[in-house]
């Protein structure tokens, strides 16, 4: 009898650990992590964000306004914050971002101005006004590029993803010592420079030029920019050697264009079709194109005639003078002074003219020659005790352009 109570007993806790062993428990559920999206200093996750810009007729009254702000008043915040934030300076285009809470009230916490892409203003109504500017942390980065031209800088540039700014830039640069008209399918270059990010990720545009080169009737021309006084901002271009990139004129009257016609002493006349000389250089472009004064000096004539159509002619010194022809519109008057790329007119196809261009004429000692043959007289050259600083300056940089180059 003994035996069988034993024997149940066992049975019951071996069938007790059975279902024991059977039970399931129940998983810990998988806390769910949300991801913090910040900007402007905030983790949006906690708002109910509106994003929007400004429109013809808003004004930040106005905008605040639409909101809920609890107890304060529009023109409340207005007042509080007109000392750090001018309400005028708002524009249209120009984004701004709300924050509010997240509940059924949707009150605004937070008011973003962003007036450019450096700064932003934080209007902070969270417990009290409070308003911040914000500039966001700028990063300069340098990078080298090379290659051969397949057609215009500004076209190899884009190839290499760079802003179009630096090829004005670059042409302003070599305006003097460079015909960019006159450059070559498989030209080579390299420029060395420098570019903005904002936030180390938004791109914000070229920042400086520290060295290039181009080729150019079968020659390397480099530019490398140098202050002779170190205390000094004032910066200008020099070549290998040391010499100013500057001129007495600039190279063309026109920043970007191409040469239609040049001077000749023979040439068949497109409108009064008959063979007669010509004596200038063409630059065709589209009508409104700037034109730029070569040189420094005084307008000698401004005004018509039937040939020349719209025209301005500028003495530089007893030595020289330059004409520019068939503009749509004239921009200076007799006797005024001008300066070297001053703007004097624009392109167009006034007087004998069969399409928009300029015709560029050239005296020097009242005889017309050809501008395009003509040695320009240079500017003033580096004082010579500045010149082993220089050399021992730009060593590295040139190393470094004529080794990326070669690699192209």
């Amino acid at each position: 009898m003994k035996r069988i109570s034993l024997l149940l007993l066992l049975l019951t806790l071996i069938g007790c650990g059975e279902k024991k062993s059977e039970e399931k428990t129940e998983p810990t559920p998988k806390k769910i992590v949300i991801p913090e999206k910040l900007a402007f200093g905030f983790n949006l996750n906690d708002f109910t964000v509106v994003d929007d810009t400004i429109r013809k007729g808003d004004t930040f009254g106005a905008i605040l306004g639409k909101q809920n702000l609890g107890d304060v008043l529009p023109f409340e915040v207005v007042e509080k914050v007109r000392d750090s934030f001018d309400v005028r300076m708002m524009r249209v285009g120009k984004p701004y971002t709300l924050l509010q809470t997240k509940d059924a009230e949707k009150k605004l916490q937070v008011f973003i101005y962003q007036p450019d892409r450096l700064n932003y203003y934080v209007l902070d109504l969270r417990d009290s006004v409070r308003i911040k500017k914000v500039t966001r942390p700028v990063a300069i980065k340098r990078r080298t590029i090379a290659g051969k031209l397949d057609g215009s800088l500004s076209e190899a540039l884009a190839d290499a993803r760079v802003e179009a700014s630096l090829a004005a830039r670059i042409s302003k640069i070599y305006q003097w010592s460079i015909d960019f008209f006159k450059l070559q399918k498989g030209d080579k270059f390299a420029i060395t420079f420098t570019e903005r990010f904002i936030n180390d990720s938004i791109y914000d545009g070229v920042d400086s030029l520290e060295a290039s080169f181009f080729e150019y009737k079968g020659q390397k021309i480099y530019a490398f920019p140098f202050s002779q006084n170190p205390g000094s901002d004032k910066i200008d271009y020099y070549d290998a050697e040391g010499k100013p990139l500057k001129s007495f004129f600039l190279k063309a009257p026109l920043k970007f264009s191409r040469i239609s016609s040049r001077f000749s002493p023979r040439r068949f006349h497109p409108v009064q079709s008959v063979w007669k000389a010509h004596k200038g250089t063409d630059y065709a472009a589209p009508t409104g194109t700037p034109i730029m004064s070569t040189a420094a000096g005084v307008v000698e004539l401004a005004g018509y005639t039937a040939g020349n159509g719209n025209f301005v002619k500028v003495k530089h010194n007893g030595t020289y003078s330059t004409q520019y022809l068939h503009m749509s519109k004239i921009l200076v008057r007799k006797g005024q002074r001008v300066s070297q790329g001053q703007i004097i007119g624009k392109v167009g196809s006034t007087g004998l003219a069969t399409g928009p261009h300029v015709c560029y004429r050239f005296w020097k000692n009242g005889v017309q020659v050809d501008a395009l043959k003509m040695k320009s007289p240079s500017a003033m050259p580096m004082e010579s005790k500045y010149k082993e600083r220089y050399l021992a300056q730009i060593k590295p940089l040139k190393q470094e352009l004529d080794s990326v180059a070669n690699l192209h």
